[in-house]
């Protein structure tokens, strides 16, 4: 590209200096023009020169929706960079009919994820919340009273990004986990390359030890985990969902948990958050954490470091790492 580009900054400013650190922003600053002042959080803020002439937006949490008024208002917008994971809360079709490249920083964000239900899965596999239950109400746990992780079976659902990266580390842990999956976009083969068994989500649960939740939010996956799937899983299995709350009926599960069949692991609810008197909170065998199994903290940084090489690849004309195309829009994240 000849001419340097107008870049516009589009998110929530508490966050842009963990996103965008002085050495990102001096990176940016040296590959683009980019818009002075504070990142925009509502498009009414920007005037038209602004964005007539902008011809990239740097996207993160707290970006307003790109609708049709903003579209026509930046007429040259060429590609959007997203410093975070998904796009579907503001990106329409429209924006892909346009012509315009989409770029998510989905996979620098996903490594975390991965990470912390690793974490999870081996706190489930040795039933840590009842051990450190009854060991505040005193008990010590003999020898034969322990759970170990080897050759639990693990019940994955949804092959997405995340749910393929935590089935590659669970097939390279020590533990000689047996690894189920089930999503319907893949299909038998392709499961047997990624070194695990497909099945319908029904077996899953029959079989499964603990289940990890990594399908999309769509209207087919809402309660995915429902009462009677909930009731398939074995006393003492544990759930664990890093994913999105909408995917697991919280009142079926609080009425499992209560009754101490089951275990779970929760990083996202429905709804989110829940109220402070949900019964969930109370219970022992239950962990709820504040959505933040992604980039947290020092980890921000990750995303706009996606997002200022995807730009140095847009600007060389290099494909980007990140694409999203319109297709992908009905079944991500």
């Amino acid at each position: 590209m000849a001419e340097r580009p107008t870049l516009v900054l589009a998110m929530r400013p508490d966050i842009l200096d963990l996103v965008l650190p002085e050495p990102l922003r001096t990176r940016l600053d040296a590959l683009a023009d980019v818009r002075p002042g504070p990142p925009l959080t509502d498009w009414s803020n920007a005037s038209d020169a602004d964005l007539s002439g902008a011809q990239v937006l740097l996207s993160g949490w707290g970006c307003p929706p790109l609708d049709t008024a903003f579209l026509d208002r930046a007429p040259r917008l060429a590609t959007v960079l997203h410093a975070a994971g998904t796009v579907k809360g503001h990106l329409p079709p429209e924006v892909w009919e346009r012509g315009i490249t989409v770029s998510s920083a989905a996979d620098a964000n996903a490594a975390p994820v991965i990470e912390f239900t690793l974490a999870t899965v081996w706190l489930a596999a040795r039933r840590t919340l009842g051990a450190a239950a009854g060991y505040a109400a005193g008990h010590y746990p003999g020898y034969q009273e322990r759970q170990g992780a080897d050759g639990a079976v693990v019940g994955v659902i949804g092959a997405s990004r995340i749910g393929r990266g935590v089935i590659a580390r669970l097939l390279a842990s020590s533990a000689g986990f047996q690894v189920l999956l089930a999503d319907p976009y893949v299909s038998t083969a392709e499961a047997a390359t990624l070194g695990v068994e497909l099945v319908d989500p029904d077996e899953l649960c029959r079989r499964s030890d603990i289940v990890t939740v990594h399908a999309p939010d769509l209207p087919e996956t809402h309660h995915l985990l429902n009462a009677r799937r909930l009731a398939l899983l074995h006393d003492g299995a544990a759930v664990i969902n890093t994913a999105r709350g909408r995917l697991i009926d919280t009142a079926a599960l609080t009425q499992q948990c209560a009754s101490g069949r089951l275990d779970a692991y929760l990083d996202v609810t429905e709804p989110e958050p829940l109220p402070p008197t949900h019964p969930l909170r109370a219970l022992p065998n239950v962990l709820i954490t504040p959505h933040i199994a992604g980039c947290q903290g020092t980890e921000v940084q990750r995303l706009g470091a996606y997002a200022v090489s995807e730009l140095e690849r847009w600007i060389s004309g290099r494909p980007l790492l990140g694409t999203i195309t319109g297709e992908q829009l009905t079944r991500i994240a």
